[in-house]
């Protein structure tokens, strides 16, 4: 779901319909732009979902531990 979410978002924003040719004849394509952008969409697309996640599992736990301490030492 985040590459397919990362690549709609990119391919719909104006910078990238600029370099895909969307202009008066197709001036201005770009698609150096393309082989060089869509795949580090497709990495940033497969691997921040799961960061995000981890980072809120992480804190979510590091939360739960907080408050077991105090409790017991305080």
């Amino acid at each position: 779901m985040g590459v397919v979410g990362a690549v709609w978002l990119w391919g719909a924003s104006d910078r990238t319909q600029r370099h895909l040719g969307n202009k008066f004849e197709n001036n201005g394509q770009d698609f150096g732009a393309v082989l060089v952008e869509l795949p580090l969409v497709v990495v940033v697309g497969a691997v921040l979902p799961g960061l995000v996640w981890g980072l809120g599992a992480w804190l979510l736990t590091r939360r739960g531990r907080g408050r077991g301490r105090s409790e017991v030492h305080g």
